[in-house]
This record gives C-alpha cells, sequence and structure tokens, in this order.
C-alpha cells in the first residue's frame, strides 16, 4: 500500500509553498476526466504553452490535451490507428500518443502519481528535501518537470549512453543530473548511485519508479481509463479488446493492463523487452538500444501474475525503423510503394524509439493469435521521434544518407518480415518463473521482505488495496488545495 500518514509539521511548510507559488493540484479524478476541471483553471490554460514551467500544466497531465503547443484545453483520447498496409495484419492496432503530455511523454503521469502522495501528506518538505528521479530516461525528465511546477528541487539520475536531447533538457531544469556508467540496460547502476545518495545525504527522498506504487496506481486509473474509453469509441458492432502491449520499463503503464482485464475479461497483456537483454523471456542479460525500457530485473510493481505473454523485440528493428519512418525518403516509399496514406505517414513522427517496440510487440501478438479485423490490440507511444532526432543522426553518419533502397530493405526486413519467433505464452509457471526473479533485486540488494513479495503472488488483497487507493489520495489532494487557498481564491 502507498503510505499517506501525514507529517503534520512538514505539511504545513509544503501547504505555505504552494501557497506562495500559486500552485493547485489535480486530482487523479481530474486527469482522467478533465470535464472535471474547474473553468477557473481552463481559464489559465489559455494563456500558457504546452512546456511552460507554469503550475497550471499539472492539469495538463492527460491523454485528452488539445493537440496544440500554446493555449490548448482537451478534446478526446490522442491516438493513433495504424493501417494495415503498414502493420501487414488484420487487427486493428491502436496507439495512444504521448506527444501532448508536458514534456512530450507520459512519464509526468508517472512522476506525479509518486511525488504528489508524499507532498499532500507532509512526508516531503520541498523546503528541504530534493526529489530524486532514478530513471532511464524519460521518467526523470518528468520527475524534473513536476519538481519545477511544484516548487520542489530535484535530481535527476540516468545513464550516460541516453540520447543527448534528454541531458541538454535536463541541465536547463533539474537542480542536479548525474550521469551513472552504461546503457538503457544498466538499471543496477542507477539503484547503486540511489543507495550512495540514500547514506550519504540526509535531504533526499528517492522517487524508485521501479518500486513506488504511485506510478502503477497512476497508469491504472488514468492509463487503463483512456484505453478504455478509446476502446468503446471506436470497438463498432463486433468490435472486442483482444490485447495490450508496453515494453517492461519501470512497468508503470503495465498498471493499465490490470484495470482493462477487470472492465474485458478476455483481454491479454504482452509484455515487451529488447531481445539483446532478454531477462523475461530467458533470465537473460546484455545491452541494448530501445531507449525508454529499462531491464536485467523485473520492476518490484510488475503484477506478474496478470502478465499472458513475454514479447521480445530486435533493437536493429527499432532502431532502423525509426529511420524509415522519419527520413523524407523513407515516407516517399511508405507512400509511394507500400500504400500507406500520406496523412497518416505524417503522424509516424509520433513514434519514438521504444514506441515502435510497442508497436512490433502488438503485431507479433495479431500474428501469433491469428487476431481479425473484429479485434483491437492497443499500446502507448511513450514519447515521439522528438526525443531521437540525435540517435537518427548518429545512425545517418553511421550507416550513410538514406535513399528509396535503404527504405525498401528496412520495411522489408524490419517490418513486413515480423515473425513469432522470440515469444512465450506463459504458464502459471512461467508467471512464476518471472515472479521470482524480483528476489534478485529486491529482496537480496533493495531491502524488501520474502514476506512482501509472496504478499505480491499469493494475496488477491495486494494489488486491489492499492487500486483503491486514489479516492484517498485524491481527498487528500482537495484538502491539501483547500488550505492553500490558491484555487478560492482564482
Amino acid at each position: 500500500m502507498i503510505n499517506l500518514e501525514k507529517n503534520e509539521q512538514r505539511l504545513e511548510k509544503a501547504v505555505a509553498r504552494a501557497r506562495e507559488n500559486n500552485i493547485v493540484i489535480p486530482t487523479i479524478a481530474q486527469m482522467k476526466d478533465p470535464a472535471k476541471v474547474p473553468e477557473k483553471i481552463k481559464a489559465k490554460m489559455k494563456k500558457a504553452g504546452l512546456w511552460d514551467f507554469d503550475p497550471v500544466n499539472l492539469f495538463r497531465i492527460s491523454w485528452k490535451n488539445e493537440q496544440k503547443m500554446e493555449g490548448g484545453l482537451y478534446g478526446g483520447v490522442n491516438y493513433i490507428e495504424l493501417p494495415s498496409s503498414l502493420t501487414g495484419v488484420r487487427a486493428r492496432i491502436v496507439a495512444m500518443t504521448g506527444k501532448w503530455f508536458p514534456t512530450g511523454c507520459h512519464k509526468v503521469g508517472a512522476s506525479f502519481g509518486c511525488l504528489v502522495p508524499r507532498l499532500v501528506t507532509g512526508q516531503f518538505d520541498p523546503t528541504y528535501h530534493k526529489a530524486v528521479w532514478p530513471s532511464t530516461g524519460n521518467y526523470c525528465r518528468g520527475g524534473a518537470f513536476n519538481s519545477k511546477l511544484l516548487a520542489c528541487q530535484s535530481v535527476a539520475i540516468l545513464p550516460a549512453e541516453m540520447s543527448r536531447e534528454r541531458f541538454d533538457w535536463l541541465s536547463k531544469v533539474a537542480g542536479e543530473v548525474i550521469a551513472t556508467p552504461g546503457c538503457e540496460s544498466n538499471v543496477k547502476e542507477i539503484f547503486d548511485k540511489t543507495w550512495e545518495l540514500r547514506n550519504t545525504r540526509e535531504d533526499v527522498v528517492i522517487f524508485n519508479q521501479f518500486e513506488e506504487m504511485g506510478n502503477h496506481l497512476w497508469h491504472y486509473h488514468v492509463t487503463g481509463g483512456a484505453i478504455a474509453e478509446l476502446f468503446e469509441s471506436i470497438k463498432g458492432e463486433n468490435g472486442r479488446l483482444a490485447g495490450v502491449c508496453f515494453t517492461s520499463g519501470s512497468a508503470g503503464t503495465l498498471g493499465a493492463a490490470d484495470f482493462l482485464k477487470e472492465q474485458y475479461p478476455g483481454c491479454k497483456l504482452a509484455v515487451g523487452e529488447a531481445l539483446q537483454c532478454p531477462t523475461l523471456l530467458e533470465n537473460g542479460f546484455g545491452g541494448h538500444r530501445i531507449e525508454g525500457i529499462g531491464d536485467k530485473h523485473v520492476p518490484w510493481i510488475h503484477n506478474v501474475k496478470n502478465t499472458d505473454m513475454v514479447i521480445a523485440i530486435d533493437d536493429n528493428d527499432s532502431q532502423n525503423l525509426v529511420r524509415l519512418f522519419n527520413e523524407p525518403q523513407g515516407r516517399e516509399y511508405l507512400v509511394k510503394e507500400v500504400g500507406v496514406a500520406p496523412d497518416f505517414v505524417e503522424k509516424l513522427g509520433y513514434l519514438g524509439i521504444s514506441g515502435i517496440a510497442n508497436v512490433l510487440c502488438c503485431i507479433k501478438m495479431a500474428k501469433y493469435y491469428e487476431l481479425t479485423e473484429n479485434d483491437v490490440v492497443a499500446t502507448v507511444l511513450t514519447d515521439s521521434a522528438e526525443m531521437y532526432h540525435s540517435r537518427i543522426d548518429e545512425l545517418r553518419e553511421q550507416d550513410g544518407e538514406y535513399n528509396t533502397l535503404a527504405a525498401c530493405r528496412d520495411f522489408n526486413l524490419h517490418l513486413a518480415s515480423i515473425r513469432t519467433d522470440n515469444m512465450e505464452e506463459l504458464t502459471y509457471q512461467g508467471k512464476k518463473r518471472i515472479h521470482n526473479l524480483k528476489y534478485y533485486t529486491w529482496v537480496e540488494q533493495q531491502g524488501r521482505t520474502v514476506d512482501e513479495l509472496n504478499a505480491q503472488w499469493y494475496d488477491d488483497n495486494y494489488w486491489t488495496g492499492i487500486h483503491r487507493q486514489n479516492e484517498e489520495i485524491d481527498r487528500l489532494i482537495e484538502e491539501f488545495n483547500e488550505r492553500t487557498g490558491v484555487l478560492a481564491s482564482l
């Protein structure tokens, strides 16, 4: 359960800081359904840009933001549906787009879900504490952004080999930026740095996305609710939600599947990872280049018992497709030779590298289960190609200028020929094997207990109890806003 015990002395300091900075905090219910956002807040949103460091942008932590960079309000769920001419499968593949969140990534929601419960209970004192955001990239960006909006100090931790765009942006936003050794899959090195900070500094609070249940809870309600709403709007007469596919990462987004499997009992969850580091599939190890998905461990917040399938994606597929989808010659090939509509090709920039991996997982699931046009498979595009221009430049320098021949090769080799290899439909024992892998990270290294580990597997109330905490958190947020008086004074 998320600890919601109050520290009144620190809470008063947090209230005063919010009052000084005109901060109003949205509820989880408002993020899920922006119709509940007060009109006074919407009036302020009309004057703010999507990425502005303005507290009103806390209310833009939603899948329903209007698709504009300045003064946007709300609309329907932001998504794209990928055409069969591109995917090669009959099933309908839909992907919610993270581009229209502040920072261009849905990780602002995950970090909000971790920080705000501590803030509104007084467990985090913004006048003293620094929020530490250990991450493989986007989570620490979201954490630094939310910290700025909530008048908190932040420390971002991420691997040194992440994209230049991330470091450039963080250097202007986070109070401290710490680069740990390695690449996307070097998560243990991040954990080691957080323990070093925890043991040497009293002023830090670690928000480890891999174990913070606020991450899971936010996605359960907000992302799960958005996918359900999207499906209901497009399903037609005979449609069914056949499955959802998410790369593992912190496992926060997987919380949405818990919600969806309750609403649609036939829905299956596939969890993706890099073939070059097949942790879930083969208890494996290695390094890979699919930024944003991490590995070499099973996140504490992954409800493994709810996972139906594991799918490994070759990082060469994601790397080459990011060029195909964004180089002018690649887009021209898709229009002229593949038959993809020109207006859709323009939307391919919504797919970042991990988003491409998510889509490839959907294709593999659709092929494995032989899904039809009545089946919907849903996923998310965590961020967009905007975060990877430097990676495209590196590939251009490495492989040369792009041309029609390269586009033909990449489409046929890395998309049209995707097969149902390197994947496993999980039995009960298969799920238990993956769950047991948590022991080595969380019990041996991170201070969790065997009893806690067993409770995740055997106690039916473990996860549902967390899911019900949204109402108490929302009550605490509303109480906090009343104490600051900011909303009432607008």
